[in-house]
């Protein structure tokens, strides 16, 4: 935070434009109250619960290698409910907490590419995403129709 020196009064100007201050002079940086927008009025969008599924597949590779990596990819990344996987295909479920679908999608297709080389998951491509709230997730459960609640959680055969 930036402070005023002492004895210096910092100017808010009053023309509508920057405030006028006089050679070196600083000003005192205010912040906004959590949840509120400098413009005043409507409340920031606070982070919200994401269903994310995300479906890569590629060459094959062996079984006992794709569990070892999609197992290594749940202990770095504690976050992810279940993944399912054979030879040539995998899919992994988890929950992100993100400001908008948009950030929750962009954390989910970097997700393969960043844990690639460090969990030694194999080199396939992402060839599907999913991103629900969670209302939609819950009402797609009640309603029957959703895939059914990740459990038990881990690393799972097709």
């Amino acid at each position: 935070m930036r402070r005023v020196r002492p004895g210096v009064a910092a100017s808010g100007g009053g023309t509508g434009g920057p405030p006028s201050r006089a050679a070196g002079e600083e000003r005192a940086l205010t912040s906004v109250a959590t949840g509120e927008r400098a413009g005043g009025g409507e409340p920031e969008e606070l982070p919200r619960l994401w269903h994310v599924t995300l479906s890569v597949s590629g060459a094959e590779a062996p079984l006992k290698e794709v569990r070892r990596a999609l197992e290594q990819l749940a202990h770095d990344h504690p976050f992810l409910l279940t993944s399912r996987y054979a030879n040539d295909h995998a899919e992994i479920r988890y929950w992100e907490e993100a400001r908008d679908l948009h950030d929750a999608a962009a954390v989910a297709l970097r997700l393969w590419g960043e844990h690639r080389q460090t969990a030694g998951l194999p080199p396939w491509e992402i060839v599907g995403l999913e991103v629900i709230d969670r209302a939609t997730y819950h009402q797609r459960i009640a309603e029957g129709y959703g895939p059914p609640p990740a459990s038990p959680v881990g690393v799972h055969p097709y």
